[in-house]
Order: C-alpha cells, then sequence, then structure tokens
C-alpha cells in the first residue's frame, strides 16, 4: 500500500502524504474509504505514529481525508482535486513539450518519446 524509502532526502510524512495523495487520485482509496489508524498504519510501516498522525492532519487541510470523531479518516471525494491536479500535470506536459520543441525537436521525435515512457509503464505497470 505505502512505500517508504528512508534513502530519500524527503521527510518520512511528506512521503507518507505523497503515497496516499497517490492513491486517492489514482482511484485505488475510494470516497468515504476508511484509512488505517494512526496506530495501525505506524505498526504497519514500522514508523513512529506522531509521523502518521502529521500526513493525516495535512492530508485533511488539503482536502484529501476527514476525521469522524471516535470512528477514524476517511477519504473525501477527491474528483474536484483529481481535475485540477490533471490540469496541473497537461499544463507541465504542454511546457515540457514546449521545451523539446525549442530544442529542435521534430513531432516525430516527441511522440517517440512519449510512446517509449508510456510503454515502459504498460510493460512494468510501474504507475509510482
Amino acid at each position: 500500500m505505502i512505500k517508504i524509502d528512508n534513502n530519500s532526502s524527503k521527510a518520512i510524512y511528506e512521503q507518507i502524504y505523497d503515497e496516499m495523495k497517490r492513491l486517492i487520485l489514482s482511484r485505488a482509496l475510494k470516497p468515504d474509504d476508511k484509512l488505517p489508524s494512526v496506530r495501525e498504519l505506524a505498526a504497519m510501516i514500522k514508523i513512529n505514529p506522531n509521523t502518521i498522525q502529521k500526513a493525516y492532519k495535512s492530508l485533511e487541510e488539503d482536502n484529501y481525508i476527514y476525521t469522524v470523531k471516535g470512528k477514524g479518516n476517511f477519504v473525501k471525494d477527491a474528483e474536484e482535486l483529481r481535475s485540477v491536479h490533471i490540469k496541473d500535470m497537461e499544463e507541465k506536459l504542454n511546457n515540457t513539450i514546449k521545451s523539446l520543441k525549442k530544442l529542435g525537436l521534430e513531432d516525430n521525435e516527441v511522440l517517440a518519446m512519449v510512446r517509449s515512457i508510456l510503454n515502459e509503464y504498460t510493460q512494468g505497470g510501474n504507475y509510482a
């Protein structure tokens, strides 16, 4: 479910935040799905519960999850957030293509790059 890289320069709570966000935006976690409790997740990935709490707090502040007192943390309906995220990614892709075109690459070269990258994901199934 959640992968932590202890060698990463990124703080562990940020890695947890990013992984949960990825799971929500990719629809692996559905609206109103109950998340593991802070203690459960801490035990699963062998991380201090305070670190999990910090990640959950950030996710709640950014509207990815909500808390029900005495029941736990749940996934919010993130369709609007997902749409905004996709729009941001589209803008980044657009900027990347512009940069490649400014370097003199032809359309077929850019398309070949995109196809190559897509083939890596299709074959490897790695969308992280």
